[in-house]
This record gives C-alpha cells, sequence and structure tokens, in this order.
C-alpha cells in the first residue's frame, strides 16, 4: 500500500517506517512545512497554520496518524495543557478534514489515542467498552478522537489506537527512568499499587501494522500488553532486570511536588487496561510480560 505516516520522528514513528518499507508498503511522510526539505513523497502541513497539502494526499491508501506533544515534557501550566491539546484536536481535525475533501480518501485511517481516555479507576479491569474518565487526559482523548470525526462520515475506517506506556530505552518513561534506577536510587512512586498499562516498542509498532491489515477493526483498541503491572511490581522487575536495588520510593506528596498535577496523572493514577480487541483479532504480542520485555529492550 501507499501509507503516509504523520509523527515519523517520534518514539513509534521512527521504528514504524522501516517497518512498513520491510513489510512492502510505500511510505511518505507528512511532514512540518520549514521543517527542511521534504522527501519523496513526503506532503507539508503546518497544523498551527491551518495549511496542508491536500493535493499530496489524494495517492495514498492509508493514513498512519501518531503527531502530538509530549505530555511529559515539563510541569502542566496552562500554556502546556493547551500545547498538547491542540497538538492532538486541531491537527487531527485539520488531517481528517482534509482526507474527507478527496475524491478517492484512503481506505483507512489509523490515529493514536492513549489509555488516558479511562483516567484513574483504581483497580477496575478497563476495556474498550468502558466509559471515559475524568480530568484533563480523559478530555484532551475524548476531543482527540473526535476530531476524526469528517474521516468516519466520509467512510474512512478510523482506528483509535489507545496506547499504554510504550516502553524503549530510545524514549518515552523507560528512558527518563534508566539513570536513577542504573544508579541504584530507583523506587516505587506512590504506594505502589497503582496498575501501569504498558507496551514494549515492538507491540506498538506491531499494534499499528495489525490495525492497518485487519480490514474489520474499527473504532477505539487499547493497544496494551494483556499482563499490566503495579508499580511496585514494574519497579522490581527493572531492579531485577538492571541488577539494581529499588530500595528509595518517593512518596506521593514528593511527586506532587516534584511535578505538579502531571504526577497525577501519570505517576499516581491506576490504569488496568486490557486489549481485548487486539486479541479478539488475533494479535500475537511478542513481548506479552513484563521480564522478557524489559529484558529484551535493554540488551546490550
Amino acid at each position: 500500500m501507499q501509507v503516509l505516516v504523520s509523527g515519523s520522528s517520534g518514539l513509534v514513528g521512527f521504528a514504524l517506517v522501516p517497518a512498513l518499507r520491510s513489510a512492502g508498503h510505500q511510505v511518505g511522510r507528512l511532514v512540518r512545512a520549514g521543517a527542511g526539505t521534504p522527501g519523496p513523497g513526503d506532503v507539508a502541513w503546518d497544523p498551527a497554520g491551518e495549511r496542508i497539502d491536500e493535493a499530496g494526499l489524494d495517492r495514498f491508501d492509508a493514513v498512519i496518524h501518531l503527531a502530538g506533544a509530549s505530555i511529559a515534557s515539563g510541569r502542566w501550566t496552562d500554556s502546556v495543557k493547551e500545547r498538547i491539546r491542540k497538538s492532538r484536536v486541531d491537527g487531527t481535525q485539520l488531517l481528517s478534514r482534509a482526507l474527507a475533501k478527496l475524491e478517492r480518501p484512503p481506505k483507512a485511517l489509523i490515529q493514536a489515542s492513549a489509555v488516558g481516555f479511562y483516567g484513574d479507576r483504581a483497580g477496575q479491569v478497563l476495556t474498550e467498552t468502558s466509559p471515559r474518565g475524568q480530568g484533563f487526559l480523559p478530555a484532551v482523548c475524548v476531543a482527540w478522537e473526535a476530531a476524526a470525526e469528517p474521516a468516519e462520515r466520509r467512510g474512512i475506517r478510523v482506528v483509535f489506537l489507545r496506547f499504554g506506556v510504550i516502553l524503549s530505552p530510545r524514549g518515552g518513561a523507560l528512558r527518563k527512568m534508566l539513570p536513577p534506577f542504573r544508579m541504584g536510587v530507583g523506587g516505587v512512586v506512590g504506594d505502589g499499587s497503582q496498575y501501569m498499562s504498558w507496551i514494549a516498542l515492538d507491540d506498538a509498532v506491531g499494534a499499528v501494522q495489525h490495525a492497518l491489515s485487519t480490514e474489520g477493526l474499527r473504532g477505539p483498541v487499547n493497544a496494551v500488553s494483556p499482563m499490566p503491572v503495579t508499580n511496585r511490581g514494574f519497579t522490581k522487575t527493572l531492579g531485577r532486570v538492571l541488577g539494581r536495588p529499588t530500595i528509595l520510593p518517593m512518596p506521593a506528596f514528593a511527586a506532587r511536588l516534584a511535578f505538579g498535577k502531571m504526577a497525577d496523572a501519570l505517576l499516581l493514577a491506576s490504569l488496568r487496561v486490557t486489549p481485548d480487541r487486539l486479541r479478539a483479532t488475533g494479535y500475537n504480542f511478542r513481548y506479552p510480560d513484563l521480564e522478557p520485555a524489559l529484558r529484551h529492550l535493554l540488551a546490550g
């Protein structure tokens, strides 16, 4: 297929593009105008300026939309929260409306979303049919997914991949955890009972490819391992893999002092999410269990 990818320089996109090419697809990138010289097959856009090269979109069979500002790039001031929201909602609206105008629209739009949709739910098992949660991240995820409505109305098959914590030493949460854990100063956050829904980078890429090729799949899809762990379980497992002690906890009040409102949403919230629709449609996880996943990711 001819596949267009936004967010191609991000954690998932950087690994996804070569995987798609290895599978025989021709890949173009949706790149920001002015961010260097576009390569062959690339399409320029400017989400902030509400501009996109509509003529460049009409040759693609599918679009994979991964672009969005990091939610863990700093304390959640009002301006940071607005940047997080706009980078997801406004960009998706621009892209979705442009795709809907095409005489020959793509067959599929595979869009990133997040398990933040569900909010802090303690030990409750959460599936794709669970209702939205309360707070900033659930509100962003609801608006993010709703922004694809023009594409859905046009008859494009839209899949919302609700990613959990994507594990890779190259970026994201794991990269930030590694220095203190390697120094032996890692530990549980809060009381450690909060659930963490995670997915290895290999399976995050695999979930995107599965959504691309599974024609009957549409709507929300939880992109998480079938084996969520508590923060305490994750901490002990990472320490064991690294051969380091994990005896220095970060109490909840200290997390809030250090990270502000972001601590409650990202570090102290409990999300026990299961990938029911991925499993029901035949996706086989390469790394369903945490310890083998970490040993693979951190090998060498």
